[in-house]
């Protein structure tokens, strides 16, 4: 059982900035097909952030975030970050950090991904 672990969460002013962690390895180079970050706030569902796969030809924003979100990788120790800047109080949530052990057609959709984080609050502050 794979138990990723974010960390880097916690409480910023709005236009300010923060950079979330994950790690998840398995101990073997290239184990994950892809890895990425989703986020929930109180009442609602569960969101797509940002993603991206091993080979790093695929790789998708929530149209809210571009230009002020940036997703990163560590292939050698299945590492991945969210460098988060200009932070909105609208980007407050819990953020999660997903596995896809094996391929998966979307990058997107939560459904497909095998593995979860316990989640990072972020609290952006007006």
């Amino acid at each position: 059982q794979v138990h990723p672990v974010e960390s880097g969460g916690g409480l910023v002013q709005a236009g300010g900035s923060l950079r979330l962690s994950c790690a998840a390895s398995s101990g073997r180079t290239f184990s994950w097909y892809a890895m990425g970050w989703f986020r929930q706030a109180p009442g609602k569902e569960r969101e797509f952030v940002a993603a991206n796969n091993w080979s790093g030809d695929s790789t998708y924003y929530l149209e809210s975030v571009k230009g002020r979100f940036t997703i990163s990788r560590d292939n050698v120790y299945d590492m991945v970050y969210l460098q988060m800047n200009s932070l909105k109080p609208e980007d407050t949530a819990v953020y999660y950090c997903a596995v896809a052990r094996n391929y998966i057609s979307d990058l997107r959709h939560r459904g497909l991904y095998d593995y979860w984080g316990q989640g990072t609050q972020v609290t952006v502050s007006s």
